[in-house]
């Protein structure tokens, strides 16, 4: 059973390939929003994953995180979440992102608590409907 309190820890470097301006959401050489955001949904899955029943997975359905300052290439990311509110199987984290020097977002984020193989299957039926 999941209950508040839980915690995760994530961290990366910046790297080229984590720059806005290789994710095409800015032009310059500074860690992107959607790779901070990827971050932070990594961060909080994994938290929680092995706590499921067997089958179970979580998906995440928003995302409402405020991108501080700038972070450049070479230094580290670190993300800091929290489960913070439980309800049957929605799951809200806070989230804390944390460069070298400073706290660059904050904010929370949901996910629910899914059984993958019906996920999946709805995911297929919709596919199968688009090709006729």
């Amino acid at each position: 059973m999941l209950e508040t309190g839980i915690k995760g820890h994530g961290e990366v470097t910046v790297t080229d390939a984590l720059t806005a301006k290789r994710f095409g959401s800015g032009e310059l050489e500074v860690y992107a929003t959607p790779a901070m955001i990827a971050l932070a949904e990594e961060t909080a899955l994994k938290s929680v994953a092995g706590r499921l029943e067997p089958g179970q997975g979580t998906v995440g359905t928003r995302v409402d995180i405020a991108h501080l300052a700038a972070t450049p290439l070479g230094m580290k990311v670190r993300c800091e979440t929290e489960l913070i509110e439980v309800d049957r199987r929605r799951l809200v984290f806070s989230v804390e992102v944390f460069d070298e020097t400073d706290k660059v977002a904050e904010g929370t984020h949901e996910r629910f608590v899914i059984d993958n193989e019906k996920f999946m299957k709805k995911a297929e039926l919709k596919a199968q409907q688009l090709r006729g």
